[in-house]
């Protein structure tokens, strides 16, 4: 076996003050009921012990199975408090110390070493030891130098990459004494270390205990064994929760020089190699007043997220199957949420564009009585001119329509001819698909040209592709067909677009509506869509100031397609929100998975802080599952949003993805990630570190 002896300078005296000192320590169990439950009866387990252990002492606590002596363990090692008494740690009282401050005590005092091993059945050998590193801020290189510097001490240098269940009993115990080395461990508790073991593991696992006891460590061995106890050089015998013989209470002072006491030795069949051993003094021992002064060193936070982002990873790996199925949940929420956004938003665009033909920011003016009573308004060329003139308005043109018979050959028909001027493509956003639409210059000179929607193209020409030069009979008057609308439909409750004819506004005028003196309606185009409702009241200002009443009306269209159009937005925003209900859903299937975790993994947590976790060392690592868990869930998400909405396009459907919608969709599935990761994470780290080292 390789020795283990620490290399520490030799001092020749040892502090009086007892590095552990018990005073009338009592520990209860029960007592007290959970809400609506009967009260269990109360049980002491510890009645009154009183016990100083001095630095470098070497002490055994022996006692059958339920005397005590385990959760005399429990309380020496602060993983549990007493119910009563004092207990002292290097003269400090140990029950002025929080949660933080006890495992801070752990971390950088004590190493435990248990019946049961307590390895983390994920981790390798390594990183096992390097478990009470972690939280004591060892940088990733020296923690690795250091363990497995400690694994080839104890003889398990080929034995690092290995679990837990590739290792027999006894490596598996030298493992557990490699962590408790890990931060010095200035005192070993061992608890029943042979308990597990076959004789001769058991034999080496002795040997390295005394190895450390002569290297100047603190070891406290808890065992029922009398052999196991008789190689201590103080024994503590411990009978239901009372301390009933102590061989070395008178001598305990000076057992730090690490010399066997007198009742030690004649009991140990070994004497000869012990007290062979050269003599080392007590090594040093954290100073809580010092530390509570300077402040508590820890892990960092980017190291603790590095290695619960690693045990996670490590952990989804391991459960596959469950990973898949909770990491459904958040893929469904994501991908849908991004595919349901994109659809709305094409089905939004598609119905904004086809509304722009109809005119997003038109107006419609006409003469009507005053509410007031009296004759029904004109609208002159001048008031065309002043409304013109507003800035918040784009075009005016004023139009001159009525159904009139139009025959070519001898087919004719009762269809609606609208005289406008030329910018009547412009204003209704419509484009020409054969030929061309008249001009300004042709309406000034009264020209009979036309231009004819597809209905009618089909209606009187359908054999003839190209009408263009024909003549059609409006009324009484020839027209030549110059142009020909693309098909367009018809606005709601208007009528068909498509089944009419267009001629110049003033050579309607001349031709054809020679009754008319002013238009029948005005169409009025804002400047933008921004300015659809300051225009309206710019153009109602002017008119009413030059008419001096209101006798004429205002039938705003392009708020009501607005209104259309914010209608559609809202509906892809329901869409959006009926997808993040599944964002929730694999919410809830993220914080059962979590809860299950903590469940299984309860021995693990007891024994991250039996090796110095923090509270919030534990909740951060099951935060950070919680999260790696979502991030992964909502990357998978993200890509599957992407290909099916390239699919839908691919398909005719019309889709636009945004990328604020995706980079939501994914935070969400993050947020949450830590909000229903939060109360598993705080369930962790709320455990009893002795409940949970119990925990199966």
């Amino acid at each position: 076996m390789v020795s283990v002896v620490s290399e520490t300078p030799s001092t020749p005296d040892t502090p009086l003050t007892p590095l552990i000192e018990l005073q009338g320590i009592r520990k209860r169990y029960g007592g007290r009921a959970a809400r609506g439950e009967a009260q269990p009866p109360e049980v002491e387990v510890l009645h009154g012990i009183d016990l100083a252990i001095h630095a470098g002492e070497y002490v055994a606590i022996m006692g059958a199975s339920g005397s005590g002596k385990s959760t005399l363990m429990h309380v020496l090692g602060c993983l549990d408090r007493p119910s009563d008494g004092v207990y002292r740690f290097n003269g400090h009282d140990v029950a002025t110390l929080d949660a933080d401050e006890l495992a801070w005590l752990r971390r950088e005092a004590f190493g435990f070493v248990f019946q049961g091993y307590h390895l983390i059945a994920t981790e390798s050998a390594r990183e096992n030891v390097e478990v009470p590193a972690i939280y004591a801020g060892l940088s990733e290189a020296a923690r690795t130098a250091r363990s497995t510097a400690l694994l080839t001490r104890l003889g398990l240098a080929d034995k690092q990459h290995n679990r837990p269940n590739q290792l027999s009993g006894g490596q598996q115990q030298r493992v557990s004494i490699a962590r408790a080395l890990m931060n010095g461990g200035q005192i070993i508790l061992a608890d029943e270390p042979t308990g597990a073991l076959d004789t001769k593991s058991g034999a080496d696992v002795m040997r390295l205990l005394r190895e450390l006891a002569d290297a100047g460590h603190t070891l406290i061995v808890i065992t029922h064994d009398r052999n196991v106890a008789a190689q201590a050089r103080r024994v503590i015998e411990i009978r239901d929760g009372r301390i009933v013989g102590d061989t070395g209470a008178g001598a305990s002072a000076g057992a730090g020089a690490g010399v066997r006491s007198a009742a030690g030795s004649a009991s140990d069949p070994s004497a000869t190699h012990t007290t062979a051993a050269p003599a080392h003094p007590a090594l040093a021992v954290p100073d809580i007043a010092h530390a509570r002064t300077q402040g508590h060193t820890g892990a960092s936070l980017w190291a603790d997220l590095r290695e619960a982002a690693r045990t996670a990873w490590r952990g989804m790996r391991l459960n596959r199957s469950r990973t898949g199925l909770t990491l459904l949940g958040i893929v469904i929420g994501v991908a849908s949420v991004i595919v349901m956004l994109a659809v709305g938003e094409g089905a939004r665009q598609k119905v904004v564009a086809e509304l722009g033909t109809m005119g997003t920011t038109i107006m419609y003016l006409g003469s009507r009585p005053p509410s007031t009573g009296g004759p029904r308004g004109i609208l002159t060329e001048d008031d065309l001119e002043a409304v013109r003139a507003l800035p918040e308005i784009g075009h005016v043109m004023p139009v001159i329509g009525d159904p009139i018979t139009v025959r070519y050959g001898r087919a004719d028909k009762q269809m609606y001819v609208m005289a406008a001027s030329h910018i009547m493509p412009k204003v209704h956003h419509w484009q020409v698909a054969q030929g061309r639409y008249y001009t300004d210059a042709e309406d000034r000179d009264l020209a009979p040209v036309a231009v004819i929607g597809s209905k009618t193209h089909a209606h009187f020409f359908p054999d003839d592709p190209n009408p263009l030069g024909r003549q059609l009979l409006i009324g009484n008057s020839p027209f030549e067909i110059i142009g020909v609308m693309q098909e367009r439909g018809a606005d709601s409750g208007a009528q068909d677009y498509d089944d009419m004819v267009f001629i110049p506004y003033d050579s309607g005028r001349a031709r054809v509506y020679q009754a008319q003196t002013e238009p029948d309606y005005v169409v009025v185009e804002a400047a933008s869509s921004d300015l659809v409702q300051a225009a309206e009241t710019a153009m109602k200002n002017v008119l009413r100031a030059r008419h001096g009443r209101e006798d004429f009306g205002v039938g705003n269209a392009a708020a009501r397609l607005q209104a259309e159009a914010a209608t559609r937005s809202a509906m892809t925003m329901m869409l959006g929100l009926i997808a993040a209900v599944s964002l929730v859903v694999g919410g809830i299937g993220v914080m059962n998975v979590m809860l299950m975790t903590v469940r299984e993994r309860t021995r693990e947590i007891g024994i991250r802080m039996a090796t110095g976790a923090r509270q919030r060392d534990i909740l951060r690592q099951f935060l950070t599952e919680a999260t790696l868990l979502t991030f992964v869930g909502g990357t998978i998400g993200v890509v599957a949003g992407l290909a099916i909405g390239t699919v839908l396009r691919l398909s005719g459907v019309p889709v636009v993805f945004a990328v604020s919608a995706m980079a939501g969709a994914f935070l969400c599935a993050v947020a949450t990630g830590l909000i229903f990761g939060y109360m598993p994470a705080k369930t962790a780290a709320r455990l009893d570190p002795v409940v949970a080292l119990a925990g199966e």
